[in-house]
């Protein structure tokens, strides 16, 4: 398995402030412009929301070359036209659509987004055993332009769950951020009884793969349901009400949720397995 998906351009655009600081698209960042400005140059970051699943999809952009190429993290069946239409109004390449697993609670809309835009590749990780055009392991890199997301594996929740996080050097967005799908919630995480959840495995997983990412690293969760938008690893080091416990606490927590079965579970796992829909030519990666 290589160690680098790589869109191999570079660039030196500056975007627009009135982006930055758009409040229509970007919920909760809470990056300290001032100090990050020649970062924040070359990086277009956007938060947004599907109301019915509670899910955050993500949109990731180095803006500093003319054809800007983007990645999408977690989008949503229901809300791909408008991702799409966001994408086209930036100026944006988008190259990457990515899955943080296989999610039980909505549809995946990077099928619907390859049917629109065929150039785009979709990506989940090989542990999920579903189907993509690229499935990517811990240590792997995800390159869009001189950006990098650097893949954590985070299982626990489901076995396939991966972290994506910015990367680690000077040319790299700071503070980092972490994308951490169901993995870390603020001030939670996600269930463990189902899709190989396992309580001691996350619990493993978030203190060795996101406990050990600087203090400061943004957390940006797949889901949230109180109208948080972003935390840090600090303050979920220090608030989060499950993950501060120690492990076994922790695991009898997780055991007696007594959480109601999934809704969407029993159409979204199996559509969610082929980039959410049945694709019905055997063997084709969607």
């Amino acid at each position: 398995m290589f160690k680098a998906l790589h869109h191999s351009i570079c660039w030196r655009a500056a975007i627009p402030s009135t982006l930055l600081h758009s409040k229509s698209f970007l919920l909760g960042s809470q990056m300290d412009l001032s100090t990050t400005s020649s970062h924040m140059s070359k990086f277009l970051f956007r938060q947004l929301f599907e109301k019915e699943s509670s899910t955050y999809t993500y949109l990731l952009a180095d803006v500093s070359h003319p054809d800007k190429p983007a990645l999408l993290i977690d989008p949503v069946d229901r809300t791909v036209d408008r991702d799409l239409s966001l994408v086209k109004d930036l100026g944006l390449k988008l190259i990457y659509a990515i899955n943080t697993h296989v999610h039980a609670d909505h549809i995946t809309g990077t099928g619907l987004i390859k049917t629109k835009a065929p150039a785009v590749k979709s990506i989940i990780s090989k542990a999920s055993n579903s189907k993509a055009d690229i499935l990517v392991q811990s240590g792997d890199k995800i390159y869009f332009g001189d950006l990098f997301l650097e893949v954590r594996a985070t299982p626990g929740h489901t076995v396939g769950c991966v972290t994506y996080v910015t990367g680690e050097g000077p040319e790299q967005p700071q503070p980092r951020m972490a994308f951490t799908g169901d993995a870390v919630l603020i001030r939670g995480c996600g269930r463990t009884d189902f899709q190989g959840g396992s309580s001691e495995t996350l619990y493993k997983s978030v203190h060795s793969q996101i406990f050990t990412l600087p203090k400061d690293t943004l957390i940006y969760p797949a889901h949230d349901y109180r109208g948080f938008t972003v935390s840090t690893v600090g303050e979920e080091m220090l608030y989060n009400p499950r993950l501060t416990k120690d492990e076994e606490t922790f695991k009898n927590i997780m055991a007696n949720l007594n959480l109601a079965y999934p809704k969407m579970m029993d159409i979204a796992v199996p559509a969610n397995m082929v980039c959410g829909f049945q694709d019905p030519t055997p063997n084709k990666a969607c």
